[in-house]
């Protein structure tokens, strides 16, 4: 019985944006309504790595694809969710997740004007990284870090359509991952290492003050 089972037990409604990863059917499989764990809302692929060119089924086998940049186009649709939810006047909770593709590998892929911040910057890599790999290094940081901005801004968005649409005072945001990346520590690359680099990963959780009782 996953979350949201329990949560739509609960008078919820449930959503599920982006990577899904955990059907076993194949990376671009249609994934059909009896096997989503019980979420409704479903704009979804299996998995793939390809943001700029990357595929998603709704409701029906038909396979579509996001424009541009797969995270940011999928919280566009986070956003209009927000706003469906906000402006139909349901009694009805929500469960949404939004689940990003990136910062994982390939890091030379997020949208050109992140790429430029980090053009010029100094880079302080992590003191584990062998001085054979620093020069590759510099530059897998530099579009780790790209994709990590483009996600900030991702997350921004979402805040301030909570807030517009009256949401965020009695909705729980909560920012996690699945894995971290290596990186070049240890002279070893993304993930399935048992190190820190690889295991540690965010949690954050945005609590409402009015919830708090």
């Amino acid at each position: 019985k996953s979350i949201a089972h329990c949560l739509n037990d609960a008078g919820y409604k449930t959503g599920w944006i982006g990577k899904w990863h955990i059907d076993g059917q194949g990376r671009h499989s249609y994934t059909p309504p009896e096997r989503r764990q019980g979420f409704d809302y479903w704009r979804t692929l299996e998995c793939t790595h390809d943001y700029n060119n990357s595929p998603y089924f709704g409701d029906s086998p038909e396979k579509k694809y996001w424009k541009g940049y797969d995270a940011i186009e999928q919280t566009k649709d986070a956003q209009a969710y927000l706003e469906h939810h906000a402006s139909s006047g349901s009694d009805s909770p929500f469960g949404l997740f939004l689940s990003w593709g990136p910062p994982h590998a390939p890091y030379q892929t997020a949208p050109e004007k992140y790429h430029k911040l980090y053009a010029d910057t100094e880079i302080t890599l992590r003191k584990n990284v062998p001085d054979e790999q620093r020069e590759e290094a510099i530059k897998t940081y530099k579009g780790y870090y790209a994709h990590m901005t483009a996600l900030d801004d991702c997350m921004g968005d979402l805040i301030k359509t909570l807030e517009e649409t009256g949401l965020a005072e009695n909705t729980i945001l909560v920012y996690t991952s699945d894995h971290g990346d290596m990186l070049h520590s240890r002279g070893a690359m993304k993930k399935q290492q048992p190190w820190d680099e690889s295991l540690r990963i965010p949690f954050l959780l945005r609590w409402p003050e009015n919830l708090k009782n």
